[in-house]
């Protein structure tokens, strides 16, 4: 095996409390995980462009940029999973990390078994595991989805997408015709019972809506099936 295969993930924290990011860091590397700390908000986000960590554990609340900032700057140019610390339970942070491109949350005090069983799960769907028996390459009109690149194309311009956006879209294409409910999703992509709270399907689905050329409020291609949950549709959209 060469090293590269050998290579652990390497992950940085953003976080302003030392004690608890150390605390954080120790477990995770004693369960095989490369952990490096970071306190501040702006050199959080030169740190993350220039280093390209597999994964980024990143506060809402930090000196500096705070969190929803460094998530926002940082996402034109760093396609790897973040998740973020919110100290509240309110859905405020949530919801706006998630909209500034966060991959998933967990709410502080963050047991570090949960916060290593959420990185895991990011770690490995950023890994882009490939079905054999799917198509690797889904074609809508003038949508292209490439698992295999981990790409999208409309009318041939490629189009940006988080880690946990794409992982959405590529779910919701590749059972184009079947309605998939807010369960299934968040059982497939998060490994995790759905608590018939979590809003971040939704979020991800009214972000994903104008990347592919859906009208948010008129949706053609990605339909909302009243408490049902969510229909990728399978024929051509016409003209």
């Amino acid at each position: 095996m060469s090293h590269q295969e050998e290579r652990l993930p390497r992950i940085l924290i953003v976080e302003d409390d030392e004690r608890l990011a150390t605390l954080t860091q120790e477990y995770l590397i004693r369960n095989g995980l490369e952990v490096g700390i970071e306190t501040d908000g702006n050199r959080a986000i030169r740190r993350i462009v220039a280093e390209q960590p597999d994964l980024v554990v990143l506060d809402v609340m930090l000196p500096g940029a705070d969190g929803l900032t460094v998530c926002r700057e940082v996402r034109p140019h760093y396609h790897h999973p973040i998740l973020m610390l919110t100290a509240r339970t309110d859905d405020m942070d949530q919801v706006l990390g998630l909209e500034m491109g966060a991959d998933d949350y967990v709410a502080k005090p963050a047991q570090p078994r949960v916060l290593l069983a959420r990185i895991r799960a990011l770690l490995r769907r950023s890994d882009k595991i490939i079905d054999e028996d799917l198509p690797q390459r889904l074609e809508f009109d003038d949508l292209v989805i490439d698992n295999g690149g981990r790409s999208v194309m409309l009318k041939n311009e490629p189009v940006e997408f988080t880690s946990a956006e794409y992982d959405l879209l590529w779910l919701l294409a590749s059972n184009a015709g079947r309605i998939l409910s807010r369960e299934d999703i968040f059982e497939r992509l998060r490994g995790i019972e759905y608590d018939g709270q979590d809003r971040s399907i939704d979020v991800r689905i009214s972000r994903i809506r104008p990347k592919i050329g859906d009208d948010p409020d008129n949706p053609k291609r990605i339909k909302t099936v009243r408490s049902k949950g969510y229909l990728f549709v399978k024929e051509s959209l016409g003209s």
